[in-house]
């Protein structure tokens, strides 16, 4: 576990205002690190940044409510489907196929003509998209077919989400209030979860699993139209050729520069921790609905589906909180980064292996509840340190990190399937997930920094890059 070390605010590397050569509007008080985007007029007043982050978090929200609605009904799909463990492994896992391949594509657009706009237009996709699900399956002859190619179409217009938002949130949100907005958005994968959990079980009783899929479908498309209609004032969410090729400075390095970025120990050492943070949670939340179901068959759902769920959102609002604290009060960035991973990765893999043993229905769902509030804590960990390694392009590297999370999301999804197959044990697959978890976090703890790597140290006083 890495030393939290403190210092006086100003030496810490990141957080030094660089007077030399900067516009004197642009110097903040001795000892200030409250980072302004490049266009300081393009940025959030705080009202502003409120109702923004209440929007995004409704919108993350309910872009989970469509992603878990396919594993809240793949029981009672399988069942009249007729699919077998592999097959609803394929299907669940041609999600992450799809999603792997809009991530960098999502940023390098965001950064060029804005998040808010690439947020709209999928989200109004993939709205829709989830709305048509039930239809798809029903109409095909092979439904086992349509509901791959859904499932992937679904991944790739979801895949610019993230994406987007770190492209918003680095060009319209200050430096200070980022941790914030990023803690609370992404809290919103989990209310999503738990809404979907709970009602979506409900409604799996009482209407069927179609019911599922209409209703987070069509509110998902009603989230983009007010979206459109009360914050962008009904401006055409247009993306022309022009506004791509004319976009902002954020992201406009060129190849060599990205070699040199992705050369640099921290940023791999982000990838590969991000990678195994992402492909572990994928596999628990497709998988955790049949575990219970499998092995307490007289289990009601809403409560497996909702408790773990409910715990995780005040975790990931605390760890947020807790990691601004700690940095406010003069603590290293880098150890607090590494300090919330290994809450993220490492305690939580103790519970994930308690799993692994018999025990009760009460105490799997504790320990899943626990797992999954402590891996909330990698909102302030490894997912933050790339808008410290490289603010610069922070969309496009976090979509790069996502890409290589969502691949490997698919590999451990559908090799959990076939685990379970072959073994007969949900054992074998909890013990993948914690291998997993303890190789990203002794990656991360050996190689995380928290200093800038995307500008040349000789080159430091400029304010931004101009390639």
């Amino acid at each position: 576990m890495a030393v939290i070390q403190k210092h006086g605010k100003s030496s810490s590397p990141d957080l030094v205002c660089h007077k030399e050569n900067v516009p004197p509007d642009k110097i903040g008080a001795p000892g200030c690190h409250k980072k302004r985007p490049e266009s300081a007029s393009s940025i959030f007043h705080r009202p502003v940044a409120r109702i923004w982050t209440v929007v995004l978090l409704l919108g993350t929200c309910l872009l989970y409510c469509a992603r878990v609605a396919m594993p809240i009904c793949a029981v009672s799909m399988a069942e009249k489907f007729n699919w077998t463990k592999r097959e609803s492994g394929m299907v669940l896992g041609s999600f992450f196929w799809g999603y792997c391949f809009t991530q960098v594509f999502g940023g390098y657009v965001s950064d060029r003509v804005g998040g808010e706009k690439v947020l709209l237009l999928s989200a109004a996709a993939w709205g829709s998209m989830t709305a048509f699900t039930p239809i798809l399956a029903h109409l095909c002859s092979q439904p086992i077919f349509s509901m791959t190619l859904a499932r992937f179409l679904m991944g790739l217009l979801q895949g610019v989400h993230y994406p987007s938002l770190a492209s918003l949130c680095s060009q319209k949100v200050i430096e200070s209030e980022r941790g914030f907005l990023m803690s609370t958005v992404g809290s919103g994968s989990y209310l999503g979860t738990l809404v979907i959990g709970g009602v979506g079980s409900l409604m799996l009783d009482l209407y069927g699993w179609e019911s599922v899929f209409y209703v987070s479908g069509l509110l998902s498309v009603l989230w983009a139209y007010c979206m459109w209609k009360y914050l962008l004032k009904g401006e055409g969410p247009i993306i022309t050729l022009e506004s791509l090729g004319n976009g902002g400075t954020q992201s406009k390095l060129n190849k060599r520069h990205w070699a040199r970025l992705l050369k640099q120990p921290a940023v791999c050492a982000v990838i590969v921790t991000h990678l195994c943070t992402a492909s572990t949670f994928f596999t628990l939340l497709s998988w955790l609905p049949t575990f219970f179901k499998d092995t307490f068959p007289d289990a009601k759902g809403w409560v497996f589906n909702v408790i773990p769920w409910l715990v995780a959102i005040p975790s990931s609002l605390f760890s947020g909180c807790l990691s601004d604290h700690l940095i406010c009060q003069g603590f290293d960035t880098a150890s607090v980064r590494k300090l919330m991973q290994f809450f993220s990765m490492g305690v939580s893999s103790v519970f994930t292996v308690l799993l692994c043993g018999n025990t009760t229905f009460s105490w799997a769902v504790a320990f899943v509840s626990a797992t999954m509030g402590l891996t909330t804590f990698s909102h302030s960990g490894v997912s933050l340190n790339v808008q410290d390694l490289a603010p610069s392009c922070a969309g496009a590297l976090f979509g790069i990190m996502n890409t290589c999370g969502a691949f490997s999301g698919v590999l451990m999804v559908y090799f959990s399937g076939y685990l379970i197959e072959a073994t007969g044990s949900w054992a074998s697959v909890f013990a993948l997930i914690t291998t997993v978890n303890l190789m990203g976090l002794f990656t991360f703890l050996a190689f995380a920094e928290a200093r800038r790597v995307d500008i040349d140290s000789g080159r430091v006083r400029h304010h931004s890059i101009h390639i």
